[in-house]
């Protein structure tokens, strides 16, 4: 299928019926919802997480410097400018679950929860910025409303505090604007017909595949692993 033009919402929301999350597929935020996840394997999620931004960031920065249009090039930049919060927010979450700074040096990350990155880099370098942009969207309600299910209960099943949260409520947290920010920059490629729909949708795909791989790699390899394994 070649370049195609059209709504940018309509295509957003077909993918995101095609790739809603089923019930079951995420096996480690149920645990967390019900206090059963050891702060051993919340803690490696924060460690995980602490490689996982960084990466993340210059990836969205090195979409805006490829992006053609002004829409595209400013939600890939503000997605690095959330990735900046987020990694400030990470000490304060290992610090509340119990790993010290150097815990999270010591930890040795999983390659079943690094494999998400290493996609996002490669589409930051091989994919068209408008392709990966409808992948990223198409994401974003699923990690969302996995974060935000994880803030709820880091509160009320593990006492955690606001601050504590803050990683999480970022990312579980809408904001204003967002959506129609996100929905400009598809719209805009669309229109310069620089979107090639069954790419963007394989995209879409293996991202919220990978996306599932990193919480499930958690619960699988980590359940009571000690926090310099």
């Amino acid at each position: 299928m070649g370049a195609m033009t059209g709504s940018a919402r309509a295509l957003l929301d077909s993918i995101h019926r095609e790739l809603a999350p089923r019930e079951g597929e995420n096996r480690l935020v149920p645990l967390v919802r019900d206090g059963a996840a050891p702060r051993s394997v919340l803690a490696a999620l924060a460690a995980e997480e602490s490689r996982i931004v960084p990466c993340d960031w210059r990836s969205f920065l090195t979409l805006s410097a490829r992006a053609a249009d002004r829409p595209t090039r400013e939600f890939f930049a503000g997605l690095a400018a959330g990735e900046g919060a987020a990694l400030g927010a990470l000490p304060k979450l290992s610090a509340a679950l119990g790993w010290s700074e150097q815990d999270v040096a010591d930890y040795r990350p999983k390659a079943g929860c690094q494999a998400y990155p290493a996609y996002m880099s490669w589409l930051a370098l091989h994919a068209e910025p408008g392709d990966a942009a409808v992948a990223i969207v198409s994401n974003f309600a699923a990690f969302g409303a996995y974060c935000a299910e994880v803030a709820q209960a880091l509160r009320s099943r593990y006492g955690l505090s606001d601050a504590d949260c803050e990683f999480f409520d970022l990312f579980g947290t809408p904001v204003p604007g967002a959506d129609e920010q996100a929905e400009a920059a598809v719209q805009a490629e669309l229109d310069a017909g620089r979107i090639t729909e069954s790419r963007a949708r394989e995209h879409a795909r293996l991202f919220q595949d990978y996306e599932l791989m990193f919480w499930n790699t958690l619960p699988d390899e980590l359940r009571t692993a000690p926090p310099n394994e």
